[in-house]
């Protein structure tokens, strides 16, 4: 699929730092969408090849920004495939679970009670 939001090396930059992150499964399907789903996977492949690309942060940075925004969000599907990224991105299983932490803190116990049980199947289907 084109994308002409992105310039085509950056691109292929965004797409390879997306299968890096969240493996190649999840972007393989992310392209198998109708035409009414497909601006936004332009809009995602934007994201993966201006934000995530960008040298500000790590990617290890920008997982824990995402589990915790994740989670403030209270957005259990993207936290799923945010706390797959994370591990990925070489966060250890006591940081994800201090960033859950965290999170719920300040931005509420609702939330992070979700999350937390997120995280543990993300745990449970890595470790099977």
């Amino acid at each position: 699929m084109d994308n002409p939001l992105v310039e085509p090396a950056e691109l292929a930059r965004g797409r390879e730092i997306r299968r890096q992150v969240l493996g190649e499964k999840h972007v393989a399907g992310s392209h198998a969408v109708d035409a009414l789903s497909q601006p936004k996977t332009q809009l995602s492949e934007y994201v993966w090849s201006k934000i995530w690309a960008r040298t500000g942060l790590s990617f290890k940075q920008r997982s824990i920004a995402n589990l915790a925004m994740l989670t403030a969000l209270n957005r259990p599907h993207e936290l799923k495939l945010h706390v797959h990224g994370a591990l990925n991105n070489g966060l250890t299983k006591e940081e994800i679970m201090e960033v859950l932490l965290q999170t719920g803190m300040y931005c509420g116990l609702p939330a992070a009670v979700d999350s937390f049980r997120v995280m543990q199947e993300v745990f449970a289907e890595r470790a099977g």
